[in-house]
């Protein structure tokens, strides 16, 4: 008996064996004896084995499938020898990095090929070239080329055998230079020459010699033949779908042409070597005589749209006729209006052939249907489905529709094309009866109104009533609309559109007018706003004009009442858009701006989230000190005090205010705000601020240092009285050049001006449009007077003078060093003055001035005034430790720029010591030395400044106030961590705000002091700072104490979850309510009490919370659990979708129920938990529920138990049927399986005989059956 084994489930039996399910309709019971059961071989065929040596390969194909083809390799290797006498770089002194190294590099990057160079015996260059064939080739070219010395030659060929040489598009030129590496030169066609030159290696040149004369060689045994033969009788030459002409070329190796027949050429032509081509001449002309003599021709009328059908597709059906009669078909052109078809051949197969003729051109038929064009669409089908089933059931019918035409052409085999007709005026008769179709005009205006949003009123209309509704497009400039479908449906469309029409017609059109500036913010980013404003009125069209055409015009089109309610809200959305643009300017000195944004802009936010305003600052580059204010006019307000608030407490800023009439405040303001801006310059920068233009208000605020204050408010009230007694304006032109210098040095010229006369004179300002205008106000006397000073200056100044002085050599440096600073403050000083110095190295002492006869003399004395300077210096030597250089230099070095401009010196700092810039001295402490060193000057501490002796003693003073100085502040240190803050972030603040630097001692050594050092002003404010903060820091630990009462209570564990609540959600409240913190015990901590529960907090809110925890205890003690069994097929259903129904229930009956965890002991066990009353009414409610739902399941179980295929589930039919056992199928079984062979013994797992390995013949049993050993 044959060994059974068990492989697989049935399913992959199935599959592997190729057999399919037989339907299990009736009682067929199949014997485990009629079952065919394979063997192993044939279920499992083996892999084919390695051929051994010598092997013939005209094996049989194993069941595997055929042996598998090595592969070639992609990469190849070529080495070639370059002779000591043929090599272009002999010098071996340098061999691998001279030139040859580098053009191997160059050739390498080029090709992608790797190139290897080696020196030979003999001095010569032995080469190996490595890569992919293509690169080899490319690689080796480019080296003969570039390594080896060139020789030329040239072979001589007949001219006509030159396009041979070249190939089609050049290739085979190219194949040639790179197989011989040469550069292969061939003569232009209008060359007569016939001569080839070939450049390259004397090897190279001798294999390219060789390879064209061998091309020329094969051209030469070729040959040409022309034969001009009756085109009638090229088909009989052709033979039926070109076989005989096939033949003839592979019976005598001669290529032949023949033209096609749509080409009027008679011409064949025969190419080829020449006894091939004789051999083929010869052969077709016997047959063209053959048909000559035997042939005769008949003549026949068909029907010209007959005439495609005797073609055929690609002219199949003439060659048709041709092969089984051996009779040519002559069609006329099909552009011709002749219909007269001859047939030539021999005059027994005309017959034949004239039957298949007609029989071809009635084969096919064309048949027209009538049917309105309207209904085509109806009768193509949604995406062509009712004519796609009358094209699949008749698919040689070609059914074709025409646009704008009532018929349809039905073109095919005759019996077919009447089944066609027929199944569709079935179709259209069924349409004209239960379809219908109107039109009806409507203005192309109203089209798009129509269509709706996104095609929503057309739509809808679609759906509602089952029609098809076609609007044309806009191009069409069409009002026609077309409706068609049900008959009812299209006449209440048709209403229906009417109706919209009428509505539109009677719909109003209004224009608000909104100013521009308004149109973006009213629709909103993204047009997020004007969406709402049209879902909430979406029968109004609101149209906003376009931004290019500076339109203030919103148009609003709709319903009489909808477009009235819209324009309603529009103007409200306008109005307070209006109230919330008022803008004020505050000015706020520069140095204020970082202060009033705040660390990370905090202050600026806090401003604007608390005001609503929007506040913007001018930019960090800017000279504007305005900062200004937009939103409603109170909020501004707001915002404005703030911000002042912030100004005054940082500086030293008084504010004050002048009564002055309303009436005076536009003259005091001055054209453009020239006079108040007079003032406010003279007056070192304070702000003067004017009420608004209406407001009725007489005081004049005035804001600044107190000294400027008290001089601004003087001048303005000076300026009022004169603006009272007598106002008298006049204008004068001076070049801005000019103004400087009429000004005078430090405003001494126009001091003197005013002094004399009494006027006031205002300069423009750089933003000033009128660059030249300088405005004289004050009384009519004064004014005249100072305007007739001022007028002599101008005209002064429009004398142009040539100067010159004597300037010692040693001096010259001085005035044109820094890019000529010095000149370029003399030239805009005095009026433009032109100073020209000799250049350098002229030994020369003359300097040139060129400019207004007063501005050169001004220059002049303003430059011996500068000599003399330079004569009278001094220097002064200030000894300050170099660490405290880049300190005193101070951002950008912007504090020794304010000490070299207020002394009028010039400060040098020495050259770093890098050597010992790390070695840190003691720090002086309280301005003093540190007695643990005393302080000895080197080089690099010496400062050097340089001025008059008067100047550089307060210089070097305020050099000295800006060395820093250490301070020690006590600090408990237990405060330390608390004042250096999270990551540092307290320190850094406090440093920052401050200008300080803080130094807090290492946490081990447990000081009790901080470390501030930096200027005098700075350290001082930072030690109050730190105190404050001390004090701040102590009040919180004092809290911290009181915070820390604690109570522990126990509460049985039971209860724990239920206090904690649904995802902490009651204990989250009580520690809200009561402001404490409460810890439960740690479940995984087996040493802590699992009973005690710890609060923490002030005393009083401790007990409160405790309080509270105990009476939630007392209401869970009252309460009881209790189980009930519940179907585990019902909990799903009970639970609901994501335990939504479970969740209602313990809501509606104030239970909690608990459902057994899966693989739980008793899964059918529910805890209900609650107080006793409400428990029994939940019980009885889940009982109730799972009545009703098993009731559910039992159902579906019961059908299921129906639905099952027995194949599927071991039921009746098939084998085994009998045994009722009602098992698992046995699956795949198969005989002979090597694990059953001798004695159903267990596998041997190192058997190659049981077991072979892949691609290898069978082997002694050392190998392993399903791999190789694993240790």
């Amino acid at each position: 008996m044959s060994s059974v084994a068990v492989l697989t489930p049935e399913s992959f039996a199935e599959h592997r064996s190729g057999l399919k399910d037989q339907d299990m309709t009736g009682n067929i019971h199949l014997s485990s004896d009629e079952a065919y059961i394979p063997t192993y071989l044939e279920a499992f065929p083996p892999l084919p084995e390695k051929g051994a040596p010598g092997e013939k390969t005209g094996e049989p194909v194993s069941a595997w499938g055929s042996k598998i083809r090595p592969i070639k390799a992609s990469v190849i290797t070529q080495v070639f020898h370059v002779p000591l006498e043929e090599r272009r770089y002999k010098d071996n002194s340098q061999f691998g990095e001279g030139e040859e190294a580098k053009v191997c590099l160059d050739i390498m990057q080029r090709t992608g090929a790797h190139i290897e160079l080696s020196l030979a015996k003999d001095q010569g260059l032995s080469i190996m070239v490595t890569g992919k064939l293509d690169s080899v080739m490319k690689a080796r070219k480019e080296i003969v080329a570039r390594l080896q010395t060139q020789a030329s030659a040239t072979v001589a060929i007949p001219k006509e055998h030159h396009r041979f040489v070249i190939g089609k598009n050049g290739e085979k030129l190219q194949e040639l230079e790179l197989k011989t590496a040469t550069k292969i030169a061939i003569p232009r066609p209008d060359d007569p020459s016939t001569n080839i030159r070939i450049t390259g290696t004397k090897e190279g040149i001798e294999k390219a010699r060789h390879e064209i004369l061998l091309i020329s060689a094969e051209q030469d045994k070729r040959a040409v033949e022309r034969l001009s033969l009756e085109k009638a009788f090229h088909p009989f030459i052709a033979g039926a779908h070109n076989r005989l002409v096939q033949e003839l070329s592979q019976e005598t190796g001669a290529r032949i042409s023949i033209p096609p027949p749509s080409l009027p050429k008679d011409e064949i032509v025969i190419t080829g070597e020449k006894e091939a081509v004789a051999l083929a001449l010869s052969r077709i002309r016997a047959i063209y005589d053959d048909k000559k003599r035997k042939t005769t021709t008949i003549s026949v009328e068909v029907k010209k749209s007959q005439h495609k059908y005797i073609i055929g597709p690609k002219g199949n059906t003439l060659q048709e006729i041709l092969e089984t009669t051996g009779v040519s078909v002559e069609m006329p052109p099909l552009d011709s209006g002749s219909e007269t078809i001859i047939l030539r051949g021999e005059p027994d197969k005309l017959g034949p052939a004239l039957t298949q003729v007609y029989a071809k051109a009635k084969s096919v038929m064309v048949v027209e249907v009538t049917a309105p064009a309207w209904l085509h669409r109806f009768i193509i089908g949604k995406k062509g489905q009712n004519i796609g089933r009358i094209t699949q059931q008749l698919p040689r019918v070609h059914i074709e529709f025409t646009d704008g035409e009532e018929r349809i052409s039905l073109e095919g085999p005759t019996e077919e094309v009447e089944q066609a007709q027929t199944q569709i005026q079935e179709i259209i008769k069924d349409l004209l009866v239960r379809m219908d179709y109107t039109e009806v005009i409507i203005d192309q205006r109203f089209h798009r109104h129509l269509i709706g949003k996104n095609g929503a009123n057309i739509n809808r209309i679609k759906e509602q009533y089952k029609v098809s509704v076609r609007i044309p497009q806009d191009s069409e400039r069409s009002g026609l609309v077309r409706i068609e479908g049900d008959p009812k449906g299209v006449q209440l469309a048709r209403r229906e559109l009417i109706e919209m029409v009428q509505r539109m017609e009677n719909e109003r059109t209004k224009d608000l007018i909104v100013e521009q500036k308004f149109h973006r913010t009213i629709i909103g980013q993204k047009g997020e706003k004007i969406k709402e404003v049209r879902d909430k009125f979406p029968e109004v069209i609101i149209n906003f004009p376009d931004p290019a055409q500076k339109s203030d015009i919103v148009q609003l089109r709709g319903p009489k009442n909808e477009v009235e309610k819209c324009g309603k809200f529009l103007q409200k959305i306008i109005a307070d858009l209006i109230e919330n643009s008022f803008s004020l300017s505050v000015p706020i000195f520069k140095q204020f701006h970082k202060n009033i944004i705040g660390k990370g802009g905090a202050n600026i936010k806090k401003i604007r989230e608390e005001t609503n305003t929007k506040i913007d600052l001018p930019t960090e580059n800017s000279n504007s000190e305005m900062i200004v204010i937009t939103g409603k006019k109170s909020n501004c307000d707001a915002a404005r005090d703030r911000i002042l608030a912030i100004q005054r407490e940082l500086a030293n800023i008084k504010e004050t205010e002048v009564a002055i009439p309303a009436r005076l405040h536009n003259s005091l303001i001055g054209s453009k705000g020239c006079l108040v801006r007079s003032i406010m310059e003279d007056c070192g920068g304070v702000h003067i601020h004017f009420p608004s233009e209406g407001s009725g208000s007489d005081k004049v605020t005035i804001r600044g240092p107190v000294g400027e204050v008290e001089k601004a408010k003087k001048q303005l009230l000076q300026l009022a009285e004169e603006k009272q007694v007598n106002n008298f304006t006049a204008e004068l032109q001076a070049k801005p050049e000019y103004h400087k210098f009429l000004i005078g040095r430090g405003g001494a010229n126009i001091r003197r001006v005013r002094d004399k006369t009494g006027a006031r004179i205002i300069f423009p300002s750089p933003d000033d449009n009128e660059q030249e205008l300088i405005t004289i106000v004050g009384k009519e006397e004064a004014v005249r007077q100072a305007q007739k000073e001022l007028e002599c200056l101008v005209k002064n100044l429009d004398d142009v003078v040539e100067d010159s002085m004597v300037v010692d050599v040693r001096h010259h440096r001085h005035f044109v060093c820094r890019r000529g600073q010095v000149l370029r403050e003399l030239a805009e000083e005095y009026g433009g003055v032109a100073v020209s110095f000799p250049r350098t190295g002229a030994n020369s002492q003359r300097v040139t001035l060129k400019g207004a006869k007063d501005c050169v003399e001004a220059a002049k004395k303003r430059i011996q005034e500068i000599i003399e300077d330079l004569e009278s210096q001094v220097s002064v030597e200030v000894a300050i430790p170099q660490r405290y250089h880049r300190a005193i230099m101070g951002p950008k070095g912007c504090r020794i720029q304010l000490i070299t401009r207020e002394h009028e010196v010039q400060i040098r700092f020495p050259e770093r010591d890098d050597g010992t810039a790390g070695q840190e001295a003691p720090p002086q402490e309280n301005g003093e030395v540190s007695p643990e060193a005393e302080f000895v000057a080197r080089k690099c501490d010496i400062i050097t400044i340089a001025g008059r002796a008067e100047k550089c003693e307060p210089a070097r003073a305020a050099l000295l106030a800006l060395v820093p100085i250490t301070e020690d502040v006590e600090v408990s240190y237990e405060l330390h961590r608390y004042i250096i803050g999270q990551k540092g972030s307290g320190i850094r603040k406090m440093m920052e705000e401050y200008e300080v630097n803080i130094w807090v001692p290492q946490p081990e050594k447990q000081l009790d002091v901080i470390k501030v050092t930096g200027l005098v002003a700075n350290v001082e404010r930072a030690k109050q700072g730190l105190l404050d903060r001390v004090k701040e820091l102590q009040a919180e630990q004092a809290d911290r104490a009181l915070r820390s009462f604690k109570v522990t209570m126990s509460v049985d564990p039971k209860f724990h979850p239920k206090i904690i609540g649904r995802k902490g959600a009651v204990i989250s409240q009580i520690r809200k309510d009561h402001d404490v913190s409460i810890q439960f015990p740690d479940k995984g901590d087996e040493q802590q009490v699992c009973d005690l529960i710890v609060i923490l907090g002030y005393e009083r809110n401790v007990e409160e919370a405790s309080q509270a925890i105990k009476q939630l205890v007392a209401e869970l003690q009252e309460m009881v659990s209790q189980d009930v069994h519940l179907d585990p097929r019902t909990h799903a259903r009970i639970i609901g979708a994501r335990g939504k129904a479970i969740r209602k229930l313990m809501e509606e009956f104030k239970v909690d129920i608990r459902f057994p965890q899966p693989g739980s002991d008793e899964p059918d066990k529910v805890t209900v938990t609650g107080l006793p009353e409400t428990v029994d009414n939940a019980v009885d409610h889940l009982l109730n529920l799972e009545e009703e739902y098993m009731l559910s399941v039992t159902e579906t179980e019961t059908l299921a138990a129906y639905m099952k295929p027995p194949s599927r589930y071991g039921g009746g039919g098939g084998a085994g049927a009998d045994d009722g056992s009602g098992g698992p199928a046995k699956g795949f079984v198969v005989r002979d399986a090597p694990w059953n062979a001798a004695g159903n013994k267990a596998p041997d797992m190192s058997s190659a005989e049981d077991f072979p390995t892949f691609g290898t013949g069978v082997a002694p049993k050392q190998a392993s059956a399903w791999g190789p050993k694993k240790f």
